[in-house]
C-alpha cells in the first residue's frame, strides 16, 4: 500500500500515517493542534535552499511529490509566510530599518495609487510586500485587485516577493477579492502568476463558489473551471456551486458548472436538488438549462417532494407545468469533456482531487470557447485529467522540522 510517513519534530516527536491523497495541507492539519496560534493559514512549508536552488515557500494546493527532493528523506521548514530573499549581500540593521511603520504606511499608498515604478523600486531595496494594513488587515496584493488596470501592479508586487497564498487578517486570498471586486483582469493575472484556483478561506469557500455568490462576471467563473477549478464545495447548509446559482438566476454561470461537470442532481442539507431550487425560486432560465441538460424531474427532497410539487406549493404554476410537461426527448447532453490549461496542473488539491473522482462525466458545449465540437473526443485525451493523475501518491519519508516563529506556545513531551 503506497503512504507517506511524515516525522514532525515539535520538541517531541510524533508520527502521523496519511493514507490519503497528499498535498500540503495534509500537514498543515497539525496546525489545529495549536490553537493560540495566530494566523495558522499563513504559516506554511519551507524548503531550504540546496545545491545552488533558492528556498522556497510550497504552494499548499500542491501536492508533495511535485516538488524535488534531495534523497529519500526530505527537509522542510514549517514557518510563518514571509519573503525569501535571493540577495547574497544582506544587511539586517538596513532591511529592519526599511520596514518601519511610516515606509509600510508609504508602500501601501503606493499600491493603492497604482504606482508601479515606486512599489518595484522598494521591493528591489529590501521590503517585504508580505504584511497587513493596520487598519483594514489587508495585504497589498489584495488591495492591488481593487485598482482599475491591477495587471501590472500585481505583477510588481509578486516580483517583488508577495506570496500568492498569503492570506488577509480574515482568511482571505488576493484570487477570492479580486473575484469579490468582480475584476476580471486581476483574476486573470494572478491564475497567470500561478495562483491555484481552489485557495480556501477560513470557510472552506474556493473562488468559484464565491464567483457565484457574489454575482460574478460569468467570465470569471469560466477561467478558473478552466484552470482546474474545484467543484462541489458545500456550504454548511450543504449549499453547493450549482444550488447557489440556481437561487440567484445565473443562468450562464450554470452553464459553465454543467460544462465542468458539476452535479446537477447534487442534494443540500434538504435534500433538495437545483431544479428543486429554481421551482422555489421561480428560475425559469435556470430550470429550462438543468432540464434541457437531463436533469432528474422526479427527484425527492428530504420532504418527499417532486421539482414540481415544490413549484405548486410555491405557487409557480407556470413553472411546474414547464417541468411536468417536458419531453425527455428535448433532452441534449453535452458531447466530449472540456479543455483545460494544459499549462496547469490538475488535481492540485485534495479537495479538487476528491470532488472528481467518481464524478460525472465533462460536458462540453460546442459553443463554448474552451470546448470541442467533436464528439468522438475520448475522456483520455491529454487535454483531460488522467486516472494516474488522480490516484498518484506521494511515497517515502518527509522529515519536517517545525519552527515556529511567533509563538510561544511550548508543547510538553508526550511520555505514553
Amino acid at each position: 500500500m503506497n503512504f507517506c510517513l511524515a516525522r514532525c519534530e515539535i520538541h517531541c516527536f510524533c508520527t502521523i500515517n496519511c493514507l490519503n491523497r497528499i498535498n500540503l495541507l495534509n500537514f498543515l492539519i497539525i496546525l489545529f493542534y495549536f490553537q493560540e496560534l495566530k494566523e495558522s493559514f499563513n504559516y506554511g512549508l519551507f524548503s531550504p535552499p540546496s545545491n545552488g536552488r533558492a528556498g522556497k515557500f510550497l504552494d499548499e494546493e500542491r501536492r508533495l511529490g511535485d516538488y524535488p527532493f534531495n534523497g529519500p528523506v526530505g527537509y522542510l521548514e514549517l514557518k510563518y509566510k514571509r519573503r525569501v530573499y535571493k540577495m547574497l549581500n544582506l544587511d539586517e540593521k538596513q532591511l529592519k530599518a526599511l520596514h518601519t511603520r511610516a515606509n509600510l504606511r508609504r508602500f501601501l499608498e503606493c499600491v493603492n495609487g497604482g504606482h508601479v515604478e515606486k512599489i518595484s523600486k522598494m521591493c528591489t531595496k529590501g521590503l517585504d510586500p508580505n504584511f497587513h494594513c493596520q487598519e483594514s488587515g489587508e495585504t497589498p496584493l489584495t488591495l492591488a485587485t481593487r485598482s482599475k488596470k491591477p495587471n501590472k501592479l500585481l505583477i510588481a508586487l509578486v516580483n517583488g516577493g508577495a506570496i500568492l497564498d498569503y492570506r488577509t487578517k480574515d482568511g482571505v486570498t488576493a484570487l477570492h477579492r479580486a473575484v469579490e471586486f468582480d475584476c476580471l483582469e486581476a483574476v486573470s493575472t494572478l491564475l497567470e502568476l500561478g495562483a491555484s484556483p481552489n485557495y480556501r478561506d477560513t470557510k472552506g469557500i474556493t473562488p468559484v463558489y464565491l464567483s457565484i455568490v457574489k454575482k460574478s462576471n460569468p467570465k470569471i467563473c469560466e477561467i478558473l473551471l478552466h484552470d482546474h477549478a474545484t467543484l462541489g464545495v458545500q456550504d454548511t447548509q450543504g449549499w453547493q456551486e450549482v444550488h447557489q446559482a440556481c437561487r440567484n438566476g445565473l443562468a450562464h454561470h450554470l452553464e459553465h458548472l454543467l460544462f465542468y461537470g458539476a452535479d446537477m442532481d447534487a442534494q443540500n442539507a434538504s435534500g433538495n436538488t437545483p431544479l428543486h431550487v429554481c421551482a422555489v425560486n421561480n428560475q425559469e432560465a435556470c430550470a429550462r438549462m438543468l432540464l434541457f441538460r437531463g436533469a432528474q424531474r422526479d427527484a425527492l427532497n428530504y420532504a418527499n417532494q417532486t421539482p414540481y410539487q415544490v413549484a405548486v406549493i410555491a405557487g409557480n404554476l407556470e413553472l411546474a407545468e414547464m417541468i411536468q410537461n417536458y419531453k425527455s426527448e428535448d433532452i441534449v447532453p453535452f458531447r466530449g469533456p472540456p479543455r483545460y490549461n494544459p499549462r496547469r496542473r490538475s488535481g492540485l488539491g485534495w479537495g479538487a482531487t476528491l470532488s472528481r473522482i467518481g464524478g460525472p462525466p465533462s460536458p462540453c458545449p460546442s459553443e463554448h470557447p474552451f470546448s470541442s465540437a467533436s464528439s468522438s473526443l475520448s475522456e483520455g485525451s491529454s487535454s483531460h485529467r488522467s486516472h494516474e493523475d488522480d490516484i498518484s501518491i506521494v511515497t517515502g519519508i518527509i522529515f519536517i522540522c517545525v519552527f515556529f516563529l511567533h509563538c510561544e506556545y511550548k508543547i510538553k513531551r508526550n511520555n505514553d
